[in-house]
């Protein structure tokens, strides 16, 4: 089978593995996004993953408790740590092969990052899910995302969230927005979309890093994308 992309960074936030609670992990969540990778293994797609840990913790929660913004980064930082290895656990639950490389030292737990291992890591048919971030505070797991993805040599950054792509405004208040189905970077700007936070998406854009922004848990809407079909909206060139 022909596929337009076969080596994808896969970004989704830490809210997305909640399921309907308010905190932490829903199983039952946890295997239909693990099941789409698996979908996408069985395709030979090579899979890399960054996960938010806001399902965990949030900056905004220590807001005047005199916890500095430092401090409340490394939290987040290893809150994406937790949802990393339970990622794996499924992903090997799966019968899939699953690594966690940490972008902090956490002897026992992780391995760091090297961009050549992980190449190999993908073609030898492993899952490879980054956490921690880039490592340093001030930066979201957007960057992260993005600076993964053009580590690793990723045909496109595919970003999920809670709608099947980006709008002229937001469908859960105003029924008339649109989706855009392609967009240019230099139209995301104009427009001011917030498809990334501003320094990850500059990264994708001087690299010529592709980025699809879709709904995670809409049905094959991932296995349609890597076949090269319209779903979600693709920002790029425009080339």
């Amino acid at each position: 089978m022909a596929l337009k992309y076969k080596r994808i960074l896969l970004k989704f936030s830490g809210e997305a593995l909640m399921g309907d609670g308010d905190f932490g992990l829903c199983a039952d969540t946890l295997r239909k996004v693990v099941k789409q990778v698996k979908d996408l293994r069985d395709l030979g797609v090579e899979v890399g993953i960054v996960v938010g840990g806001g399902n965990i913790f949030r900056g905004a929660q220590i807001q005047g408790s005199g916890i500095q913004r430092t401090t409340g980064d490394h939290m987040g930082m290893m809150a994406t740590v937790i949802n990393a290895l339970a990622l794996r656990d499924v992903v090997e639950s799966l019968e899939m092969k699953a690594q966690v490389l940490s972008a902090m030292s956490i002897e026992g737990i992780s391995t760091g990052f090297n961009a050549n291992l992980v190449r190999k890591q993908l073609a030898a048919g492993e899952v490879v899910i980054f956490a921690a971030g880039t490592g340093s505070p001030f930066f979201t797991t957007d960057t992260a995302a993005a600076l993964r993805g053009v580590e690793i040599g990723a045909d496109i950054v595919l970003k999920a969230t809670k709608v099947d792509g980006i709008y002229t405004a937001d469908p859960h208040k105003d029924p008339s927005a649109e989706r855009y189905s392609e967009l240019s970077y230099d139209e995301v700007i104009q427009k001011n979309l917030q498809v990334m936070d501003m320094t990850a998406f500059v990264l994708c854009r001087d690299h010529d890093m592709p980025i699809r922004v879709f709904d995670m848990f809409k049905d094959q809407a991932v296995i349609r994308i890597v076949k090269g079909e319209d779903e979600g909206t693709l920002v790029s060139s425009g080339e």
